[in-house]
């Protein structure tokens, strides 16, 4: 594997360890306010990630059907979400501030409940890094390395505020700062997993890329609707989630623009 492909695949990852790294730095757990910022900040950069490095080339991948150049967008965001429930459904998993654990029930410890939540949240982030290493390894799929590293960039951003959201809590009720480490990174593994196997697979279908490219953004919408911003407007009324949001969103946007 080129070693600038690897520096992008674990990039991402790199953002969540060093967040999660937090937990050694840090007294106390996450004021409320400054988990709903972070979350905010995720939910814009995954937003504008899905639309201008996934959805937009996955229409220009298609140009030649014409007017009808939306349908592989269309159909592959809709897979995309449909997955993501279907995970959803699958996987016991708890979110922040949550009581109440979703997907089958579980024996399974709160820690590691939250963990799984935070896992979810990778997959569709990793797959969308490896569907777009895939089509700039391709030929003719209009895919700049400069608009991978955008990308990557972006999800190791948003993943930095990730790492301590899921590290922090954790150590504040109880366990061992080196255990909250722990399930921050085994989080976070999840997508360079998810990264390698997308890639590999959208190597052997090229023909699919459009598809493959808006069913990365339809799992990450799903992941943002369902969870990120619930999560930032949780709570007493406040405009801080959606201003981090905005920031997120633009912060990803200038990236794709300028790198890509």
């Amino acid at each position: 594997m080129p070693m600038e492909v690897t520096k992008e695949i674990l990039l991402p990852f790199v953002g969540t360890t060093v967040g999660a790294a937090c937990v050694f730095i840090m007294r106390g757990p996450l004021h409320k306010k400054v988990q709903r910022a972070l979350t905010g900040f995720a939910a814009g950069v995954m937003t504008a990630a899905s639309v201008w490095s996934l959805l937009i080339p996955a229409m220009e991948q298609a140009g030649a059907m014409g007017r009808w150049a939306f349908l592989p967008a269309v159909t592959g965001f809709w897979l995309g979400v449909l997955f993501l429930l279907l995970l959803d459904r699958t996987i016991p998993h708890l979110h922040q501030n949550s009581e109440q654990p979703e997907g089958p029930r579980t024996r399974l410890k709160r820690a590691a409940m939250l963990a799984l939540a935070v896992t979810l949240h990778n997959i569709p982030e990793g797959m969308a890094v490896g569907v777009v290493l895939a089509g700039r390894m391709s030929e003719n799929s209009g895919i700049t390395a400069t608009g991978t590293l955008a990308l990557s960039t972006g999800i190791a951003l948003q993943n930095l505020p990730e790492g301590a959201i899921i590290s922090m809590p954790l150590q504040a009720e109880g366990i061992g700062k080196g255990r909250a480490f722990l399930y921050g990174v085994l989080s976070g593994a999840a997508e360079p997993l998810a990264a390698i196997l997308t890639m590999l697979m959208a190597g052997r279908v090229l023909p699919a890329l459009p598809y493959l490219l808006s069913f990365a953004a339809g799992a990450m919408i799903y992941v943002v609707v369902e969870e990120l911003i619930p999560e930032a407007s949780a709570g007493e009324h406040s405009n801080l989630g959606t201003l981090f949001f905005a920031a997120g969103f633009t912060v990803m946007l200038a990236l794709d623009t300028a790198l890509g």
